[in-house]
């Protein structure tokens, strides 16, 4: 029967583990809870592909408990009660070691049947999930368990896991393989942190290369092919649709082009262009503003024409965009003034209209009296002295001129106007 590479490769102990020492070192925290031996509830929170179940299993190999595995994508309220049946039995006389993979799916009575048993120690929960835990796990449950978080590797964590499975290969299939320089680095660089994905390309590579005189040699055109696109890691409704999105405003924001484009290019590389415009166009009122007001204009004026234009070609318009915004002098003063009225507004901070401003189809109404409006265009170099906020607010001030050379000037106008 065939079985994955990845998984007949699997490791069973953590010194086989790849990559993850912030929490599987000799010393770091979870090497030694599992070392104890009292195992609590966890939940494991990372990208697939990385050793999340690889360690749950090497964990569930030192219990005595029963283990039991289920896929929250699949698994029903009925395996649920199938398994809590099997305790206080011969079947499960220590209790049941449960690992939920996905748990991001279960529904929150799916959880909360959990929780009972889980409270009384007969169930002693490991879970998994690509999602922040924080947002899709049930609250009591994440309570009563220990989050640990799994990264995904570097190419240099990656490339022993390679040459492991170069060499399973090469004893399976008896015969010998030579790589091209830099082959084993591109594979561990695209496989983007995820070991399967990995091992995956090399069992691809060794079933599409033929060998001559009991020599296989890894092309790096094949390796190449293989591995096209595969470094993606993106799911639009999960956490990296957000952090991409916020990786994104942040390079704008850091006035960094470089970056900027990167993160532009994952968003494009996924066919998410939509995602990438509200990014930019929001960026050009909230970090460049009143520095640079003409940005604004540009940046929609890019985006408009990204959207007709579609992808490919619509990338070019886009970088046009972020690298305008990345080079543009930076000003949160639009952000400041909006945040500042809108706290007073929601805080009940409202008053009544000055009388002169109010619409004067309020006379119709028998309550005809002065208004008292001055026209500021009747005034020399248009402009005079009134109020405008309630009176209740009369002296506030919410928009602060910026340091930079385009405040500044405005600044400098209406300091010499309002003398």
């Amino acid at each position: 029967m065939y079985r994955p590479l990845a998984d007949e490769l699997r490791p069973t102990t953590l010194d086989e583990v790849c990559g993850q020492k912030h929490i599987l070192a000799e010393g770091a925290m979870l090497r030694r809870i599992i070392e104890s031996g009292e195992i609590p509830n966890l939940i494991f929170y990372g990208p697939s592909g990385i050793g999340k179940t690889t360690v749950a299993n090497i964990i569930a190999a030192k219990t005595n408990r029963t283990l039991h595995k289920l896929n929250a994508t699949t698994a029903s309220s009925a395996d649920i009660k199938q398994m809590v049946a099997q305790l206080d039995t011969l079947m499960a006389p220590e209790g049941i070691l449960l690992y939920l993979d996905e748990i991001q799916y279960f529904t929150k009575k799916q959880q909360q049947t959990l929780l009972e048993h889980i409270e009384s120690g007969k169930i002693t929960m490991i879970a998994s999930t690509t999602e922040n835990p924080y947002f899709y796990v049930y609250n009591a449950i994440l309570s009563r368990s220990t989050v640990f978080e799994f990264k995904p590797m570097e190419p240099d964590d990656v490339i022993p896991a390679i040459e492991r499975a170069i060499r399973h290969m090469e004893k399976k299939l008896d015969l010998r393989a030579e790589a091209e320089d830099g082959v084993l680095r591109h594979i561990a660089s695209f496989c983007g942190g995820d070991i399967r994905k990995a091992m995956n390309a090399v069992e691809l590579l060794f079933s599409a290369s033929r060998p001559e005189n009991g020599v296989l040699t890894l092309t790096m055109a094949d390796a190449d092919a293989i591995t096209q696109k595969s470094a993606m890691r993106y799911d639009r409704a999960g956490d990296d649709h957000y952090d991409i999105a916020s990786a994104l405003m942040k390079s704008l924001r850091g006035s960094d082009p470089d970056a900027a484009l990167h993160y532009l290019s994952r968003l494009l590389e996924a066919g998410d262009m939509i995602t990438a415009i509200r990014r930019i166009l929001c960026s050009a009122s909230e970090d460049i503003g009143m520095a640079y007001p003409q940005a604004i204009s540009i940046v929609k004026a890019c985006t408009d024409s990204a959207l007709q234009l579609g992808l490919p070609e619509a990338r070019l318009p886009l970088a046009q965009a972020c690298i305008l915004l990345a080079t543009a002098p930076k000003s949160n003063s639009v952000t400041a003034a909006i945040d500042a009225a809108q706290r007073d507004v929601r805080s009940g901070k409202i008053g009544d209209y000055p009388r002169h401003l109010q619409n004067v189809h309020a006379d119709s109404a028998g309550m005809e009296r002065e208004q008292g409006y001055q026209y500021l265009h009747s005034y020399p170099r248009h402009w005079v002295r009134q109020q405008y906020l309630p009176d209740m607010l009369k002296d506030k001030t919410y928009y602060e001129y910026g340091d930079n050379k385009v405040e500044q000037a405005a600044k400098a106008y209406w300091d010499e106007i309002k003398k």
